[in-house]
């Protein structure tokens, strides 16, 4: 199966060390008010908590191959495939807000400001558009375009 766009969407570093800064500010707390041994399990299991956590929240792939695309654990054939719009951090935002239909599927992450909107044409499909946070949205929607065979949007 060939692959033609592949990006996977891990939680920025500074996560990872405001997390182990607040494990640390565990431990520091803990070490003074109960026996050592404890605080050390008690520190060792919020730190394994938060490797959980942060992990699994930026786990979420982008595959776009020479049939589908997948976002996260949706898939849908790219003969349900529209037009692939490319949205810069001013349109991201309205789109995921103001201008946002209840009825779209999301995949959006915080520490992410572009992304990309893309049509759903299957008439059986609720979701109008799929709204997709990205750190490439013109390689992701130059990948879906070429995949559906639709131009490029204004």
């Amino acid at each position: 199966m060939a692959t033609v766009y592949d990006e996977k969407l891990t939680v920025p570093l500074r996560w990872w060390v405001q997390g182990w800064m607040l494990v640390a500010s565990l431990w520091l707390a803990l070490v003074v008010a109960v026996p050592g041994p404890l605080a050390w399990v008690v520190t060792a299991l919020a730190l394994t908590l938060l490797t959980v956590l942060l992990r699994s929240y930026g786990a979420s792939r982008i595959v776009v191959d020479y049939d589908s695309l997948r976002v996260g654990r949706a898939r849908i054939e790219a003969r349900h495939l529209g037009t692939a719009e490319s949205l810069d951090a001013e349109q991201a935002r309205r789109a995921a807000g103001v201008e946002a239909d209840a009825r779209a599927f999301l995949l959006l992450r915080p520490y992410l400001k572009r992304a990309v909107r893309i049509e759903i044409t299957d008439p059986a499909d609720p979701a109008p558009y799929w709204l997709v946070s990205t750190r490439h949205p013109d390689d992701l929607a130059g990948a879906v375009r070429a995949l559906t065979g639709h131009g490029s949007t204004p």
